[in-house]
């Protein structure tokens, strides 16, 4: 337990270098990073997750606990997959890691179905498929920081079959279903997607492949509910076939008779690489990872019409306002979250997605990698949008798992923002701050909250006319002030 104990007070410290600092709408920066409308929360570094002698970041999921609401980060990196509580998002704790089933891989893919992770890597050989009870993190920080021995089952097929699960570019799960599509595993059927069956997370079963419609690098499988009512209630798989420049619609209802809807490809294609439909499966949205570097336009989002799926159409193209390269991207409602590589996170109104031009529009940024927006493979690898508190999840290749949040949004106390007849400065500061008296009342009593509304300092009986706040080793951020439980102050600390 000492252990245990110290692992985390180390962790925490670390992690807090890195944490709670607002976008300043007047600059337009959140400490070193560029940002529109989003703040930082935290960051904890690739080293601290467990990466060392050089490797990256990669992909990235969530998990929220059903039993108390509490929220994971799982991120991938070359060498082990990680698992973060963020709950407090100011303040997350790395839990433990569980090391690679082979060799190190720059592509670390996972997913989440009824409370377990399932994880596949590429170019790693006999890896297969991690599978990982997530309830397991209920008990805190590991003892060593590695999940391993019987907590994590390697699957690489049902044995005697005809596919042995080895190494797997991505995994793409229908959790309507209860079924994994494991795409990319070229040394088990040429890429196509394998099916297996994850009702019983803990057993799996693979359920067969295809293989007519060729490699694919990523793909979304979902339970169709859009305007095409042939197709109403079909089990629809659409594939990124990146290394045969097309896009791939299947019927995969039955997994033994899997039908071929369409196919197509779309102007200056180089590679594509991965989609995602509108909530109400009308529009798929479409990122080529390519054409950038290859044709020299900007960061461009292929919108297609899916009204018909034996017959999808571009309906628009949205050119971003940079050169760089996009990467994942997933549909929330009304907003497209896209991790944009060096860019970082663009997020985009797509309430005009019907339109012929101007489809999205961009609304909001944080951009993790601040060197440049270049088109090179550097940056926001992908990003979680969806757990229900608001958190929003980067996976950065250089800087590992960003923590941010719409501006304004964290739930603070019902403050009455004022401090009549007391002044706080500096304000902004970094690193110490005064309140004093304007006139002939008494400070009495001072409280500090951070922005999660966490009280962080409680002082009475001070009985002067100014008092020295001690901040000097809080984060950057901004914390409420309240003097006299009678009124309160903002102060940034930078």
């Amino acid at each position: 337990m000492l252990k245990k104990y110290i692992i985390s007070l180390v962790l925490l410290f670390q992690i807090n270098l890195f944490a709670q600092t607002p976008c300043d709408s007047a600059t337009g920066m959140a400490g070193d990073y560029p940002c529109n409308d989003y703040d930082l929360m935290s960051r904890i570094p690739t080293s601290t997750l467990g990466l060392s002698g050089g490797g990256s970041g990669s992909d990235i999921w969530g998990w929220t606990d059903p039993m108390d609401n509490k929220e994971y980060a799982i991120i991938g990196l070359s060498n082990s997959t990680a698992f973060v509580d963020i709950t407090d998002p100011v303040n997350p704790i790395f839990l433990g890691r569980i090391n690679t089933a082979a060799g190190t891989s720059a592509w670390r893919d996972v997913k989440v179905y009824n409370n377990y992770a399932f994880i596949v890597a590429d170019g790693v050989g006999a890896h297969g498929m991690q599978v990982f009870d997530l309830t397991i993190l209920r008990d805190g920080v590991d003892s060593d920081l590695t999940y391993g021995g019987s907590q994590v089952l390697k699957y690489t097929g049902d044995g005697g079959g005809s596919i042995t699960i080895g190494s797997c570019h991505n995994i793409v799960i229908n959790e309507a279903e209860g079924v994994a599509y494991l795409v990319g595993c070229s040394s088990a059927n040429g890429g196509g997607p394998i099916f297996v069956d994850i009702t019983d997370p803990a057993n799996p079963t693979t359920l067969g492949d295809y293989t007519a419609g060729g490699y694919t690098h990523d793909a979304q499988v979902v339970t169709y509910n859009g305007p095409d009512t042939e197709h109403v209630g079909k089990q629809i798989y659409v594939g990124s076939n990146g290394n045969s420049n097309k896009i791939v619609v299947l019927d995969v209802t039955d997994k033994n008779n899997v039908v071929s809807l369409s196919q197509f490809s779309y102007p200056q294609i180089s590679y594509a690489h991965q989609g995602w439909f509108t909530d109400d499966h009308k529009y798929f949205l479409l990122g080529d990872e390519g054409d950038e570097q290859d044709f020299g336009v900007s960061t461009r989002t292929l919108i297609f019409d899916f009204t018909d799926l034996d017959n999808p159409s571009l309906s628009s193209t949205y050119l971003a306002n940079n050169d760089s390269i996009d990467h994942n991207g997933y549909v929330l409602g009304d907003k497209f979250y896209l991790a944009s590589y060096t860019a970082g996170l663009r997020v985009l109104d797509i309430t005009n997605i019907s339109a012929s031009s101007n489809s999205m529009t961009e609304i909001g940024y944080f951009d993790t990698f601040p060197n440049n927006n270049n088109a090179n493979f550097g940056g926001a690898w992908s990003v979680y949008p969806y757990f229900s508190s608001g958190n929003i999840i980067i996976s950065d290749l250089q800087r590992g798992l960003i923590v941010i949040r719409k501006s304004g949004t964290l739930s603070t106390p019902d403050f009455q923002i004022e401090a009549n007849g007391f002044s706080l400065s500096p304000n902004p500061t970094t690193s110490s701050a005064t309140v004093k008296s304007m006139g002939d009342k008494n400070i009495n009593a001072i409280t500090i909250h951070n922005l999660l509304g966490q009280k962080v300092f409680d002082k009475s009986n001070i009985n002067k006319t100014e008092f020295v706040l001690p901040i000097e080793n809080y984060s950057k951020g901004i914390y409420l002030i309240k003097i006299n439980n009678t009124s309160t102050k903002k102060l940034m600390l930078k």
